[in-house]
């Protein structure tokens, strides 16, 4: 039998925890980090540490509570959107790993100014990115701390403002080496927490693993009202989700500067496969584990238990009522610290995003002629700034039931970053776009967007189709204004299009990092 709830050894653990954290995110700054090496790292960072942090900074708590939750509510329907990475990653690594690498781009959106000559074109993403992130570390500041709160009996506020403390600490100090090294330390007991997670749970299961295995040949792993395929590809289906799924992570992939920056971290093509790769599998693997407990805790509570107060529980708070009250001592406080690790790992990466975007996209457009001392110091105030600025909204979002405003707000903000990604494809995928076609493609794919969001029916047009009608109107629309009003960017420069790629591989001017 487990515990009841939440003790003075997990307590300790969680604070032990949070130290290490600290301390491992300063040992890791260097003091003299300036510039490019704050923005980019010094080129020591090894590819596997970048791969965790990648995928530690796209597993937010929001899917640690969530994703648990739907397959002990329902079916393994969302767990297919994860299968999206095989077509988001190949996709990355052909036709845009290799550009990004040989451009030795600064940041996500100076791709957008060098190809179309346009630094307001760069300005523009860089502003969209920064209120989308700062929106969203709100949200994953206020989420998990509410959820430890009720368990610990610790206040809301006290959890909300130390997580937000720690990730501006080693943001500000460090730049995106603390950052990277950290994430690799947030995802690794992340991984290893929820592993352990299940294996406890299995073992309490009567039967084992056999009643999860039961329960997923009897139509919980998909229901028979779940169509694989639907030739209308506007409707929902197994086969789109994997698809829209799979557009959506390339979006942010390719136009989310959070994403795109541990790319700038090398520029070995090799390297950056490896990263993409295990991104993939850790990824998949995690969803995977997910799925197996929410299934295990319905077979826990719903059939085995089910006078037990957990099977009253919501299904978005059942896995962490079963890490407090079924867990060993010590065991609860290890995970409930992976928890915490999620939201501090997206958190610091959003900070440290956000100031290098400003600061290179924005700050550099207003003010001429920055030297490297200067964009660091912008940087860090910028980084100090956003975070006590996300702690404010984060605590007004925990006293005010805001939860609709945040899906919403999401959804308002996903639609922009596909639409981001649109222009970026136009970019990438056709010689003749230039500057006009960019904007008009920006323009005319949000304006579609916003009209199908709010102005169709939600049962007309699946959510999972919005990405590839975002970049279908992107290109279309930019390739025809593109051709029809001239600009000084008509032109690609060299290295900006996948027709460069032959070239950039077989070149050997590369100036790899060691």
């Amino acid at each position: 039998m487990g515990q009841q709830g939440f003790t003075t050894i997990d307590f300790s653990i969680l604070v032990v925890y949070l130290a290490a954290v600290l301390f491992a995110g300063l040992l890791f700054s260097k003091k003299d980090m300036e510039g490019k090496e704050f923005f980019k790292g010094d080129g020591s960072i090894p590819w596997y540490v970048t791969s965790v942090s990648i995928f530690a900074t796209l597993l937010s708590p929001i899917s640690f509570m969530t994703l648990a939750g739907n397959s002990y509510n329902g079916t393994w329907l969302l767990w297919f959107a994860q299968l999206g990475m095989i077509i988001a990653i190949p996709f990355a690594i052909k036709f845009f790993l290799p550009i990004y690498a040989r451009m030795d781009i600064d940041t996500a959106y100076d791709y957008l100014e060098q190809r179309f000559n346009s630094r307001v074109l760069r300005a523009i993403g860089a502003i969209l990115f920064i209120i989308y992130q700062v929106g969203r570390m709100s949200i994953i500041m206020y989420l998990p701390s509410a959820a430890l709160a009720s368990l610990t009996g610790i206040s809301v506020n006290i959890l909300i403002i130390v997580m937000g403390v720690i990730a501006i600490i080693y943001s500000y100090t460090g730049g995106i080496k603390s950052v990277l090294w950290t994430d690799f330390i947030q995802g690794a007991v992340l991984l290893v927490g929820v592993t352990v997670a299940l294996g406890f749970l299995v073992k309490d299961l009567d039967g084992g693993f056999q009643p999860i295995l039961d329960l997923l040949g009897q139509d919980k792993f998909i229901s028979p009202s779940e169509p694989i395929f639907d030739a209308n590809l506007l409707n929902s289906s197994i086969f789109l989700l994997v698809v829209g799924a799979g557009f959506n992570t390339l979006s942010s992939y390719i136009s989310s500067q959070d994403i795109v920056q541990r790319f700038t971290t090398t520029q070995d093509i090799k390297k950056l496969n490896k990263m993409m790769f295990t991104n993939g599998l850790l990824s998949i693997f995690i969803a995977t584990v997910f799925y197996l407990i929410g299934t295990g805790l319905y077979a826990y509570y719903q059939i085995q238990n089910p006078s037990d107060p957990g099977a009253q529980i919501a299904q978005d708070q059942i896995f962490t009522y079963f890490i407090a009250y079924r867990l060993p001592v010590g065991i609860t406080g290890i995970l409930l610290a992976a928890i915490y690790a999620a939201s501090q790992s997206t958190l610091s990466t959003g900070l440290n995003s956000v100031a290098t975007s400003w600061t290179l996209d924005i700050q550099d457009v207003i003010s001429k002629d920055l030297d490297d001392a200067k964009r660091t110091q912008i940087a860090r105030w910028i980084s100090l700034g956003v975070g006590v600025f996300s702690i404010v909204i984060s605590i007004v979002l925990a006293h005010s039931n805001i939860q609709s405003a945040y899906q919403w707000f999401n959804g308002f903000m996903g639609l922009v970053l596909g639409v981001l990604g649109g222009v970026f494809m136009l970019g990438v995928f056709t010689k003749k776009a230039n500057k006009a076609g960019a904007y008009a493609a920006l323009i005319v794919s949000s304006l579609v967007m916003i009209y199908i969001k709010y102005g169709v029916p939600a049962d007309k047009v699946s959510i999972w189709v919005y990405s590839l009608i975002s970049i279908g109107v992107s290109l279309i629309v930019g390739y025809i204004v593109s051709l029809i009003v001239k600009d000084d960017s008509s032109r690609a420069p060299k290295f900006t299009t996948i027709y460069d790629i032959p070239e950039i591989k077989a070149s050997n001017e590369w100036s790899v990092r060691k």
